[in-house]
């Protein structure tokens, strides 16, 4: 970078001095087109339930996702994503309740699309973990999470969320080839249409902790994911990843977790002409929102925290802030 100028003639100050230059002179912008609101899910009638170490989100039941939806919807956010606490009793070795057209992200779709139509956005999340009695995000043998059979079912869910309104299928499992395989399944069942977001570039991270509480993994967890969530130590390694999946039919991709992957964000919206999406996680929610309860920082951390994912090169971001920011900005 050329620097044109030297002190006294070059003062930088000087554009910093007003509000109104500041504004004029702002490189990134942050709206509420920017935001994914996820939404946990749950059974029962009239149900807002707290979530552990998440202050102020909740799991909705069905009926009761009306208030968090219109709210989205004053709010203009586009897009909101759905992972359900799916029952213990539900779940099995192969997170067969996955392929349930009455589970809960299944009703929950037809409830959306049948009040609302195509005033927002739906994302679903592909993968077996709010599903399995093991807490894995694939099918488990022998202490090997098994790739290409986990594929199989993931195609089945894909499929069974997409026919019934779900706009942009996420798969977040990170198996080995399973975006070209589900790309090449809605094809066939004209589903041409259908977005599918894939989780690119997720890490095997301690910051998905409140996450798991929230679906109902967390205790029945075995072991680790390090088979196949990416190792935090690389980066060069998310540039093969999403350039696999973007190969085999990705419209769009995600890195997950954000914040301590900022880094990873620019390489690859430096690498690739794709919208690259990131994924502030439930841990870091959690860090920043508790400690924002406890006065130990100010509430401005939030919006500094989502602009900084625009620095790095975002073109959308999935937080359970959304809602409550997306007014103020």
């Amino acid at each position: 970078m050329i620097i044109t100028g030297k002190y006294p003639n070059l003062r930088l100050r000087r554009n910093r001095k007003t509000d109104w230059s500041r504004r004029l002179i702002r490189e990134n912008e942050l709206s509420a087109n920017d935001l994914i609101l996820p939404i946990f899910l749950t059974e029962g009638i009239r149900k807002k339930q707290s979530i552990k170490n998440m202050p102020d989100v909740y799991r909705y039941s069905i009926d009761n996702l009306s208030n968090i939806i219109d709210r989205a919807l004053n709010n203009k956010i586009p897009m909101i994503a759905l992972f359900p606490n799916t029952h213990t009793k539900l779940k099995d070795k192969k997170g067969s309740e996955s392929l349930n057209e009455n589970n809960l992200v299944c009703k929950a779709i037809k409830f959306i699309k049948k009040k609302y139509k195509n005033e927002i956005g739906i994302m679903c999340d592909v993968a077996l973990d709010p599903y399995t009695s093991h807490g894995h995000d694939g099918i488990l043998k022998k202490n090997q999470i098994l790739n290409d059979e986990t594929i199989k079912i993931l195609i089945q869910q894909s499929i069974l969320q997409a026919q019934l309104g779900c706009d942009v299928i996420a798969p977040s499992d990170m198996m080995d080839g399973r975006v070209g395989e589900i790309r090449k399944s809605l094809d066939k069942n004209n589903l041409k249409n259908t977005q599918i977001l894939s989780y690119a570039v997720k890490y095997a991270s301690s910051f998905y902790g409140p996450f798991r509480n929230a679906v109902g993994s967390k205790n029945l967890l075995k072991g680790d994911k390090k088979t196949y969530q990416m190792d935090f130590y690389n980066s060069k390694e998310a540039i093969r990843e999403v350039a696999l999946d973007i190969k085999e039919g990705a419209d769009m991709v995600m890195v997950k977790p954000g914040l301590p992957y900022l880094d990873i964000i620019r390489l690859i919206k430096d690498n690739f002409k794709i919208p690259v999406f990131a994924y502030q996680v439930s841990g870091e929610y959690s860090l920043i929102q508790n400690g924002i309860k406890k006065g130990i920082i100010d509430n401005k951390a939030i919006i500094e925290s989502l602009v900084s994912f625009k620095r790095s090169g975002a073109n959308a971001i999935v937080t359970y802030f959304a809602d409550k920011i997306a007014n103020k900005i």
